[in-house]
């Protein structure tokens, strides 16, 4: 459904439409990912959207903490089990995590809504997303492949200006393109660049922006603990198909740090989701660029990859850039 930055109908966290409604998305105090009641059948009235840009700020880029983080267990898990058993564990826990923490506010009316087929569509997206991912992780340095996974909020910007309809200043463009330059610094194109791992990384990056604008979308009239459960519950009833390909019995420490990983992605993925209500797509996007920093930290203190010359210099390319439409988005408001 196409939203605009001027007027747009926005349901608040904590249920449907209010009149005077400040547009701020409130939690209980009973957990950071509950009491988001769904939207009521029928209801009427509508709110004032209003853009909060530096709380949409804040939670992606403790989306991208967590999202490090998990990637990190993932490509040490990939070493040891197969992939599609990485797949499964992690979106077993995620959505258990996710249960825990939402259905006893909720109950299952949290599953209720009138768009169902795109509820499925989404999560089928990042069933296949997630698992380019992984692979990706498998098959080349981590900081490497998320350079390259950085394409995608470009994606998400261009296709929210034509989709969402979403308005776009001379400022957001300026760093929409600086952040493209950076990226290809980071990923040096040439003759090695489309390795398999890299071109699972390209294809998640896609997708993922596809899934940014299609989230954009539905929170008109989609809670963000609607579309968090609804994603766990796709999520999770997909990856166990991916065991046909290989399963390998976890030990103790190993179920542990399936665990760990389904925690960190149950978390990042409530704070993305949580961010692009906030705020629109072009402005919280490029703070996904922070997966790089903390994804550089861990490849270098774990595995011992020392970043190129191009990696760093891209990487302080597109960081600038996020903190520039900080700048100018504070200012603005």
């Amino acid at each position: 459904m196409p939203e605009s930055d001027a007027a747009a109908a926005r349901i608040p966290a904590n249920g449907p439409p209010q009149p005077q409604s400040s547009g701020s998305a409130p939690v209980a105090s009973g957990g950071a990912m509950a009491a988001a009641a769904p939207p009521q059948p029928g209801a009427t009235g509508a709110a004032v959207k209003r853009d909060h840009v530096p709380k949409g700020i804040l939670f992606m880029l403790l989306a991208t903490v967590m999202l490090a983080v998990s990637n990190a267990v993932a490509k040490w898990q990939v070493a040891i089990y197969p992939v599609g058993e990485v797949m499964f564990f992690r979106s077993l826990f995620s959505f258990l995590v996710c249960s825990a923490a939402v259905l006893p506010f909720t109950g299952l009316a949290v599953f209720a809504t009138r768009r169902p087929r795109d509820h499925l569509g989404r999560g089928l997206s990042q069933a296949i997303s997630q698992t380019f991912t992984v692979i990706a992780f498998s098959l080349m340095p981590l900081a490497g492949a998320t350079a390259i996974n950085f394409s995608a909020p470009l994606f998400a910007a261009l296709l929210s200006i034509v989709w969402l309809k979403e308005r776009a200043d001379a400022a957001r463009w300026t760093v929409l393109v600086a952040g493209f330059l950076g990226v290809l610094i980071v990923t040096n194109p040439g003759a090695d660049s489309f390795t398999v791992g890299a071109l699972f990384a390209l294809g998640n990056a896609v997708m993922y922006g596809s899934v940014t604008v299609a989230v954009r979308g539905m929170t008109a009239t989609e809670s963000p603990n609607t579309l968090l459960m609804w994603q766990m519950a796709t999520l999770a009833a997909l990856h166990p198909l991916l065991l046909l390909f290989g399963f390998r019995l976890p030990t103790p420490t190993g179920l542990a740090v399936f665990a760990l990983s389904g925690l960190a992605n149950a978390i990042a993925q409530y704070c993305w989701t949580h961010a692009l209500r906030l705020a629109p797509t072009t402005a919280v996007s490029p703070f996904y660029y922070f997966l790089l920093v903390w994804s550089l930290f861990i490849d270098f203190a774990v595995w011992g990859n020392v970043p190129t010359v191009g990696l760093l210099i891209g990487s302080a390319i597109v960081v600038a850039s996020g903190l520039f439409l900080l700048r100018h988005e504070t200012r603005r408001r």
